[in-house]
């Protein structure tokens, strides 16, 4: 029993391995440019990550590929519209404000004005709703009675 369980142990850790690291330029220069221009391309697989923390298989291929393009001779700038002729505006954690990409820069506010309007008629309907009601004589006469009551209990 022991044995089999030490055997299916080990078919259970079969899956569990570690990937050898990515191997760096030879010129440590290169590889900081790399990094410091993949840190400003967003991961196409991740999207909430940049190239350069992404761990995916796309991710390694486009840095693999900026690398090859320094390696080329290019400037960050014609990778970078290298890369956005490929992949598109999205591709850029700070997408350039023009027509198509407005929606990107204006969004955000337009639904929080979006929100701030609605809370303002939601509270304004609520109050319409909301009357003051008086009591009536008996309510009136019940609640002084009660109130009474307490104090009496209070000072025993």
């Amino acid at each position: 029993m022991r044995r089999m369980i030490a055997v299916l142990l080990m078919v259970l850790a079969l899956p569990v391995y570690a990937d050898e690291a990515a191997p760096a330029a030879q010129d440590p220069v290169l590889e900081q440019r790399m990094m410091r221009l993949t840190a400003e391309l967003r991961c196409l697989v991740c999207q909430n990550q940049s190239l350069a923390d992404s761990h995916a298989d796309l991710a390694i291929d486009l840095k693999n590929q900026v690398r090859s393009q320094m390696l080329a001779g290019k400037s960050d700038a014609e990778i970078r519209e290298f890369m956005v002729a490929r992949y598109g505006d999205f591709v850029l954690y700070k997408p350039p404000l023009k027509s198509t990409t407005a929606l990107l820069w204006a969004g955000p506010f337009m639904l929080l004005a979006a929100g701030g309007l609605a809370l303002g008629f939601y509270l304004r309907r609520r109050r319409e709703r909301l009357t003051e009601s008086e009591l009536t004589p008996e309510q009136h006469a019940l609640a002084e009675a009660l109130l009474r009551a307490g104090r009496e209990g209070e000072s025993r």
